[in-house]
């Protein structure tokens, strides 16, 4: 089917953005075809899609989030991190091996996903096989497209919730197995972090990414106790990250969510092995971790993609945590009296869209032979203003004024969804 959308056409590159006014997208079957200023004669019959003044913008990539925990969004926030992990975040993950419980939970958080404007996700799972199969099939059902991980501990989470060595590898060969028949939702290991790992099972799992070519994800560097108890684990390992290294985790395409307390030579191992830095400014606040030198790893050319992290995060939409990293960035700023940079607001846009389709080869932009991934907004509903905005200005009212009502439409996978 041949489809034309007209509207107000922008995206963010690492530069600024690129906009075009009153524009037309082309595709066909969920296809683009290309961008136009005008409908070229070859596609005067497609139907036709007017948005009137409405923006059409890259939909979001949350690059990082628990599904198990979406229940308990705005719980425990007086704890840090191991105190709230035991509390709260271990005893709701364990819920989720009655699976009839997460059909309707991750039924839930995949369209409400897609009322957010997130079409891409890199996920966390439970331990559980079955729940993430149907993790996995919630996320296809509702057009959410990405990687799942069936979460990895052997160790250091509490009787409800851990599963021996020899259990956890022979479910995540069972749930590998299982895969085979998603399109839009593929599988990613997901060792939890150090702490909850043996030795036996991090080798394990690196064997199989190397053996099947898997992607990796995991925490870095988030809280000063668990680094702390990161080395006692391995004295060997001078630095956390040497922990993933040593087992083959650590390679391209590695995700390693919050890196809030990444040193110099830290990110330096993250750029030379092209491991992705997951900011979760929400998170990291919350569960007051610190606050991640995301200006430094861009300045260094780490690769840098952002995330919700549900539930330390506390808001399920993009648009605040690209809000909150703003912020975050202006009060390491105050706090360095100007010698760390903040970002602006394209820059943290491109991080909630662009890097995070980047990451799963999506080149910037809406680039012919892609299929759509989209986000209709709208501001007619807000207050009007004294001037007339460009393009970008009407962007940052509506992302940073988190206006409810801007989400007109959204296209995932070359289907509008909303």
């Amino acid at each position: 089917m041949l489809q034309a959308i007209k509207a107000n056409i922008i995206h963010a590159e690492k530069s600024g953005f690129v906009s075009r006014e009153n524009a037309y997208l082309v595709m066909e079957d969920g296809v683009i075809q290309g961008v136009f200023d005008t409908l070229p004669a070859q596609y005067q019959n497609a139907a036709l899609e007017d948005y009137g003044d409405a923006i059409l913008t890259p939909a979001f990539a949350d690059m990082h989030l628990h599904a198990p925990q979406y229940p308990m969004m705005g719980l425990g926030g007086d704890l840090q991190l191991i105190d709230w992990l035991n509390d709260y975040a271990f005893p709701t993950e364990a819920m989720f091996a009655d699976t009839d419980f997460a059909r309707r939970v991750y039924r839930q958080l995949a369209q409400e996903l897609i009322k957010r404007g997130t079409t891409r996700v890199c996920m966390f799972s439970s331990l559980h096989t079955d729940a993430t199969l149907i993790l996995m099939e919630e996320l296809e059902k509702a057009g959410v497209t990405g990687l799942v991980g069936k979460v990895n501990m052997d160790r250091n989470s509490g009787k409800s919730l851990q599963e021996s060595t020899g259990e956890s590898i022979r479910e995540t060969l069972r749930w590998l197995d299982a895969c085979g028949n998603f399109r839009l939702v593929k599988p990613i290991l997901t060792p939890r972090f150090t702490p909850a790992c043996t030795d036996e099972l991090m080798a394990a799992l690196g064997k199989l990414a190397r053996e099947r070519d898997l992607p990796v994800q995991s925490h870095l560097s988030e809280n000063d106790n668990e680094i702390a108890w990161v080395k006692e684990l391995h004295p060997d390992c001078a630095q956390y990250w040497q922990t993933y290294a040593k087992y083959g985790l650590w390679k391209q395409g590695t995700l390693m969510a919050h890196c809030v307390h990444s040193d110099a030579r830290e990110r330096a191992a993250m750029r030379e092995a092209g491991v992705f830095m997951v900011h979760c400014p929400d998170s990291n606040v919350n569960i007051r971790s610190g606050i991640a030198p995301v200006r430094r790893a861009l300045q260094e050319g780490v690769q840098v993609v952002m995330g919700t992290d549900i539930a330390g995060g506390v808001q399920l939409n993009m648009a605040d945590a690209l809000t909150m990293a703003i912020r975050m960035s202006k009060q390491r700023w105050i706090e360095s009296q100007g010698q760390d940079d903040f970002l602006r607001f394209h820059e943290a846009f491109y991080l909630a869209t662009t890097a995070g389709a980047a990451y799963f080869g999506v080149p910037s932009g809406f680039r012919a032979g892609e299929r759509l991934h989209a986000q209709i907004l709208t501001d007619a509903l807000l207050c009007p203003t004294l001037q007339p905005l460009t393009l970008p200005e009407r962007l940052e009212r509506l992302i940073c004024a988190a206006d409810p009502h801007s989400l007109h439409a959204v296209y995932s996978d070359g289907v509008q969804r909303l």
